[in-house]
């Protein structure tokens, strides 16, 4: 039975963990969208979402919870001047779990964990393409030069 029983440990060692959970909850704020196992996810979620918390209100105290947790200074900053202020008129669930499939190799559920208001990056095929056709005009343009 597991009954009371808190988190799920992974068949890890708690220092193992530990770390891995602080280095995917950096990550997660970092990119805003990891990819990952199912129990990962749901395990880094707790964290991640209790800490977003703690972004909301920006005071030294709530700086230093959070600093225990995330090493990055830089994503630390981030936290609490982007992620906390964008989530404050929210009440909690501000990372959701979206399904892929199943992993080739052990077929392990495989999620995406991102925040709500994640915004897929605009494709930058349109510049691409523009780029190229301008690169292909300059080279044009200086072979007829050299020919004259």
């Amino acid at each position: 039975m597991n009954h009371k029983n808190g988190f799920n440990p992974l068949s890890r060692t708690t220092a193992h963990r530990r770390a891995m959970s602080r280095n995917m909850v950096t990550s997660l704020f970092r990119y805003e969208r990891i990819t990952t196992t199912k129990s990962k996810a749901l395990e880094v979620r707790k964290a991640a979402e209790k800490l977003i918390t703690r972004a909301k209100t920006d005071s030294v105290h709530n700086r230093r919870i959070a600093a225990k947790f995330i090493a990055d200074e830089r994503i630390l900053n981030k936290l609490f001047t982007e992620l906390g202020p964008r989530m404050k008129d929210r009440n909690g669930g501000y990372t959701r779990v979206l399904k892929m499939g199943f992993r080739q190799g052990d077929a392990a559920d495989v999620v995406i964990l991102e925040l709500v208001d994640y915004k897929l990056p605009e494709p930058e095929e349109k510049d691409a393409k523009a780029e190229k056709k301008a690169a292909k005009k300059v080279s044009a343009e200086k072979a007829v030069a050299a020919k004259e």
